[in-house]
C-alpha cells in the first residue's frame, strides 16, 4: 500500500470517528455547604426531570463520586409540584433526590460529591461540605423540607 493511500485510509476513519462522536456535554462544579444534625437525614439535592423550556425530559441522574466518610447516602425517586418560585413554577415533576445520614453520635466535617445529569443532559459536579453539629436540634422553617427523606 503507497504512503499516499494509507494517509487517505487514515484521515477517512478519522472523519468517519469523527462523525460517530457524541456532542460535548456542559459540565460545571460547584461547592456548597449543608447543616446535619448527627443521626438524622438531610436532603442534599433534589433534581425535577423538567428541561430548560419546562417540558418533561428524562429522569434526572445522580452518581456518588465521592462517598461521605461519617455516613451514608441514600437516593430516592418520586413526584413533587414545583414551588412557585422554581423557574418553571407549580409544575408536576418526577424527581431524583439524594439524602444524607451521619454515623450516630458522629460530629464534625464531612464531605460528599455526586455528579448530576439533569434533563438537558448537562451535567454538574457538586462538592457538598457538610457540617454535623451536635447543637442542631431545631430545623428553621426555610430548611424544614429539607430534613427527613421526604421529598
Amino acid at each position: 500500500m503507497s504512503l499516499a493511500r494509507s494517509t487517505a485510509a487514515v484521515a477517512t476513519a478519522l472523519s468517519f470517528g469523527c462523525l460517530l462522536a457524541a456532542p460535548a456535554l456542559a459540565q460545571t462544579t460547584v461547592t456548597r455547604s449543608e447543616t446535619a444534625a448527627p443521626g438524622k437525614s438531610v436532603r442534599l439535592a433534589i433534581v425535577p426531570n423538567l428541561k430548560k423550556d419546562c417540558s418533561a425530559g428524562p429522569m434526572p441522574e445522580i452518581r456518588v463520586s465521592g462517598a461521605p466518610k461519617n455516613g451514608s447516602l441514600i437516593t430516592k425517586a418520586g413526584k413533587i409540584k414545583t414551588p412557585a418560585s422554581y423557574r418553571c413554577p407549580n409544575k408536576e415533576a418526577s424527581v431524583q433526590a439524594i439524602f444524607y445520614q451521619s454515623k450516630d453520635g458522629f460530629t464534625g466535617a464531612d464531605e460528599v460529591t455526586v455528579d448530576v445529569k439533569d434533563a438537558d443532559g448537562n451535567v454538574q459536579t457538586q462538592n457538598i461540605r457538610i457540617t454535623v453539629d451536635g447543637a442542631k436540634k431545631d430545623v428553621p422553617a426555610k430548611d424544614a423540607g429539607k430534613s427527613g427523606t421526604d421529598l
